[in-house]
């Protein structure tokens, strides 16, 4: 299951270094809700190896403000604290899944 984040536990989670993917979302959202079962699937298959979380903009908004995340979803991609790569916009999972193996690389 992804983690829900908050703006000081995505923080922390970035800094610890570790592989990371954040999901910027909203609930009314539409390409949100498409997105989210992926999300949630792929922090099941990689959990233990990358931290996958999601982040609603509705109740957070530093660390949205702090990336330039202006459209939702946006997917962020952490290896080693630094931000790797950014998606705009719903993705089918073998696009996002490629990504996050990326990480791993």
């Amino acid at each position: 299951m992804a983690l829900q984040l908050t703006d000081a536990t995505a923080k922390e989670l970035i800094a610890s270094g570790k592989p990371v993917v954040i999901d910027f979302w909203a609930e009314w959202c539409g390409p949100c809700r498409m997105v989210g079962p992926i999300v949630e699937e792929l922090a099941g298959e990689y959990d233990g190896r990358v931290a996958i979380g999601k982040y609603d903009v509705d109740e957070n908004s530093d660390l949205a403000a702090e990336f330039g995340v202006r459209n939702i979803p946006t997917i962020l991609f952490f290896k080693n604290g630094e931000l790797k790569e950014r998606h705009v916009g719903a993705a089918p999972k073998a696009t996002l899944q490629a990504k996050v193996d990326s990480l791993l690389a």
